[in-house]
């Protein structure tokens, strides 16, 4: 896939901020499968700071690979605020310090659960902080423009939880 110059610009940005912090990236993917760590790797210098991505795009795999309660999803479906416990999961497999998880609907339909086409939450965090938590209803603008905002929004909150990791609330 070719990346909008936005896109690898403001992951270029985010690696830069990274390298100064000391801070090394993963990624824990659903609807945007592994997109945001394709875009992080197009930078020069990311083999030091991006250790890799989860792609976890079944319940069964956020399970398996990430260790979201199998109960939680059950109970509340792969697309809400709480799944984007992805990115607990990817720091607790990973040595990186920063984490990034994208869980939503990118159409062309709505998901098994009925959340609908450009539903999207994203987490971040940053080990020994809180979680930012986003969520956003892109709506029905197609598959990659949805796909596209929720990267850009994630590289967004990578770069604030970088910047100052002080409290954070959800964001809505």
């Amino acid at each position: 896939m070719s990346f909008k110059p936005a896109l690898v610009d403001a992951a270029s940005d985010v690696l830069a901020l990274a390298r100064i912090r000391g801070l090394s990236i993963v990624t824990a993917e659903s609807c945007t499968s592994g997109l945001l760590a394709s875009v992080l790797s197009e930078s020069p210098g990311a083999a030091e700071l991006l250790h890799g991505g989860f792609v976890t795009y079944t319940k069964q795999n956020k399970t398996t690979a990430l260790g979201v309660p199998e109960e939680l999803l059950q109970r509340e479906g792969a697309v809400n605020a709480e799944v984007p416990a992805l990115e607990e999961g990817a720091l607790e497999r990973s040595p990186a310090e920063l984490a990034a998880a994208i869980t939503g609907v990118a159409g062309p339909s709505p998901d098994e659960d009925g959340n609908p086409v450009g539903l999207v939450f994203i987490a971040v965090a940053r080990r020994g902080f809180p979680t930012a938590y986003l969520a956003r209803d892109y709506g029905n603008i197609g598959r990659d423009a949805v796909r596209e905002s929720a990267i850009a929004d994630a590289l967004a909150a990578l770069s604030r939880v970088a910047r100052v990791c002080r409290s954070y609330a959800r964001v809505r």
